[in-house]
């Protein structure tokens, strides 16, 4: 990270902390973050079969063509289309057969053909396969039907992919279809970042741990357990550092702690303007933070900023208190980030995709709104309406709804019909 923040974010164009637009706050943190494990030290070598969700460290070059040699498609017959009558009927002479892994060993001659499994080597000689339904066996020949054409049904090699072409680049996230492709290309182990340490934890006076009974004005502290399966599902190493209390020097203690063990810090809770939120203060004493109060709702309080400690340095995310609002800022916010630390490149937001809504849906212009949403089909065509209950404290409806309805900025109301943008939670959340 940068060090000196709040001159790199106040050169933003409308950079306003009291009322900072959503895409104004992400500008403000790509501008401020840089990848903290692209470097060799922080590079290790893992298993392909266990490199899923890992972020890639080097280029993955082919050395072979895949496939390596020209195959079949299809289970049928392999022939010469020099053989075949234009409008008639051609009957061939079977002289072998070619299964996947054991060549034909010989070469295919005039009015002849040889039986083909789907994967198979192609014969030398051939340059047509037909499919074994529309053949028949007649008096011990093949018969072939008019219509097939040169180079039917066939794979050729390096058609998948090409011996030095350039299959995945540096700070590609692994998926199923990266690990086969990788295992495609005869590539038992790869060299990945190291899963970026992400401290994180909860503050208040009110969290009750769960399994313990609640006194008169507690909680459960349900925020600790949504931010271990959210980062948990990014792919990151999570640190739980558990509830932090309301009292100045636990919190700098809890600070101390995840900055010297972690890449990054995620809180909930503490950084509003409340008698108890003390955070400012603190943060002001081991690092740079800065607080937001963004146009959105819900989380409108925010904190980033870094936080220094034992020669180490940790980006900081000081999210909201309430239930929904740090859900819907992790995944708006400290996701992104996270993964751009984490090495990973390209574009790492969440698509959005127009739907109609199914109602109409109070809006006020001036803030970007992350309703909960359920998307349905109906009619043939895919429509999305509101949950019920929309407060920042309602965590029930992020179990009613499948996805975020996303009202921009400048938006008003949204009248039956009309097209707004949503995030799916499968995936997600």
């Amino acid at each position: 990270m940068k060090q000196d923040i709040a001159s790199i974010v106040s050169c933003l164009d409308g950079y306003d902390p009291n009322a900072l637009r959503v895409d104004k706050a992400r500008e403000a943190l790509r501008a401020c973050l840089t990848p903290i494990v692209a470097i060799g030290a922080n590079v290790e070598r893992v298993a392909t079969r266990a490199a899923l969700g890992r972020v890639l460290a080097a280029d993955i070059v082919s050395t072979i063509d895949v496939p390596a040699h020209d195959n079949s498609a299809m289970d049928g017959y392999a022939l010469r289309a020099a053989d075949l009558r234009p409008q008639a009927e051609t009957a061939l002479t079977e002289v072998g057969s070619a299964l996947a892994g054991r060549a034909f060993a010989g070469r295919i001659g005039a009015g002849e053909c040889v039986r083909v499994m789907t994967g198979a080597v192609l014969p030398a000689g051939a340059d047509v396969v037909v499919v074994q339904e529309v053949t028949r066996c007649e008096n011990g020949k093949v018969i072939v039907p008019a219509g097939q054409q040169s180079g039917q049904n066939l794979r050729y090699a390096g058609e998948d992919l090409k011996a030095g072409a350039t299959v995945l680049r540096r700070g590609a996230q692994l998926g199923a279809a990266e690990i086969g492709v990788i295992a495609s290309l005869g590539i038992g182990e790869i060299g990945v970042y190291r899963r970026l340490r992400v401290a994180f934890f909860s503050t208040g006076d009110e969290l009750s741990s769960i399994g313990t009974p609640l006194a008169p004005g507690q909680v459960y502290d349900s925020n600790r357990y949504t931010l271990h399966g959210m980062l948990t599902r990014l792919g990151v190493e999570p640190i739980d550092l558990g509830v932090v209390r309301d009292d100045p020097a636990k919190l700098e203690a809890a600070l101390r702690e995840a900055a010297s063990c972690a890449d990054a810090i995620v809180t909930s809770g503490g950084v509003s303007v409340g008698e108890a939120d003390f955070v400012k203060q603190t943060m002001a004493r081991l690092g740079e933070v800065l607080f937001w109060k963004i146009a959105m709702r819900p989380g409108r309080p925010m904190a980033f900023g870094k936080i220094d400690a034992g020669g180490k340095s940790a980006a900081f995310f000081g999210l909201p208190g309430n239930p929904v609002a740090v859900m819907v800022t992790f995944y708006q916010f400290a996701r992104e980030a996270l993964l751009h630390l984490a090495g990973r490149t390209g574009d790492c937001s969440l698509p959005l995709l127009p739907v109609p809504a199914a109602q109409a849906i109070r809006k006020v212009p001036g803030r970007t709104e992350y309703q909960r949403g359920v998307l349905f089909r109906e009619g043939g065509e895919w429509r999305v309406r509101s949950t019920a209950q929309q407060g920042s404290g309602v965590l029930r409806s992020m179990l009613e709804a499948n996805c975020f309805i996303v009202l921009e900025h400048e938006r008003g109301r949204i009248e039956t019909g009309e097209r707004v943008q949503v995030q799916l939670f499968d995936g997600l959340v």
